[in-house]
C-alpha cells in the first residue's frame, strides 16, 4: 500500500477505511515532503466531509445485490401473486 493508492482510492470512493487511517498513522514518520502534503490534504478532505470513515463494499457484492433486487426478487413476487378476481 502506498499513500498515493490510499489517496486516490479514498478520493474516488469517498471512503477511507479504519485500516488505511491506522496505516497512515504508523507510516507518517517515513513520508517525504510531498507525501506529507498529500496526507494533510487527505485530512482536510476528511474534516470537510468529502471523504468519510467507513468500509467499501466489493463491486461483486453490489452486482449480486443488483441482480437479486432487479431480477430474482420480482420474479419470485410474481410467482406467488394471486390474480384479483373481478
Amino acid at each position: 500500500m502506498t499513500l498515493g493508492e490510499v489517496f486516490l482510492e479514498s478520493l474516488s470512493t469517498g471512503v477511507i477505511t479504519e485500516q488505511e487511517i491506522d496505516w497512515l498513522a504508523t507510516q507518517q514518520n517515513r513520508f517525504n515532503r510531498d507525501e506529507e502534503a498529500t496526507a494533510l490534504k487527505l485530512g482536510r478532505l476528511l474534516d470537510s466531509g468529502v471523504i468519510n470513515l467507513g468500509c467499501r463494499i466489493p463491486s461483486q457484492l453490489l452486482r449480486h445485490k443488483l441482480v437479486l433486487n432487479d431480477w430474482i426478487e420480482p420474479l419470485g413476487r410474481r410467482r406467488h401473486h394471486k390474480p384479483i378476481a373481478a
